[in-house]
């Protein structure tokens, strides 16, 4: 899970290089060779780019998305967990632990609502929800409180970033 930090200063992009991780995002499989003719560059200047914006951190990884409903994986959960204490021995530990459930495909420290943390996970089913819950996450120490809702059907279901705010 790749951590956030507001603090980290933006790298600067031109036209081209917006236009290549557009194009990156919508579909990793394109070739350097289709990428460059698409943005208009020839082959190396065009893989130049693309390195130097994996090895500036801001390309993270290349993955294959899979689709969660022939996987048999029908139930996607937002899960909001409440701590006993603040503290960060505690937080430490619930991380460590919940990093260890490949069930959790998303976990955030969130403020505004009465959880400490929010999760998304995918299942497939009740009845392994169930065992998930009472036999692995609530036998996290520190954990106080679970609520979970149920995604009905997925309206917006993104992996591509917006990028019209940078100049």
């Amino acid at each position: 899970m790749a951590a956030t930090n507001s603090r980290v200063k933006p790298l600067k992009l031109d036209r081209t290089d917006r236009r290549i991780l557009e194009l990156m995002q919508s579909d990793g499989r394109m070739t350097n060779l289709e990428l460059a003719d698409r943005v208009g560059l020839s082959p190396t200047p065009c893989s130049r780019r693309v390195k130097r914006l994996e090895s500036s951190g801001l390309i993270e990884r290349h993955v294959t998305l899979l689709n969660q409903a022939l996987l048999g994986l029908n139930i996607t959960a937002m899960i909001s967990i409440t701590m006993d204490r603040h503290t960060p021995d505690r937080f430490e530990t619930f991380e460590r632990q919940v990093m260890a459930f490949p069930e959790v495909i998303e976990c955030s420290i969130v403020t505004g609502q009465a959880a400490d943390y929010l999760l998304k996970a995918v299942l497939p089913d009740m009845t392994y929800y169930e065992e998930f819950l009472l036999g692995r996450l609530t036998r996290i120490a520190g954990v106080t409180g679970v609520h979970s809702s149920f995604v009905l059907r997925k309206v917006i279901a993104r992996t591509e970033l917006p990028l019209d705010h940078i100049e």
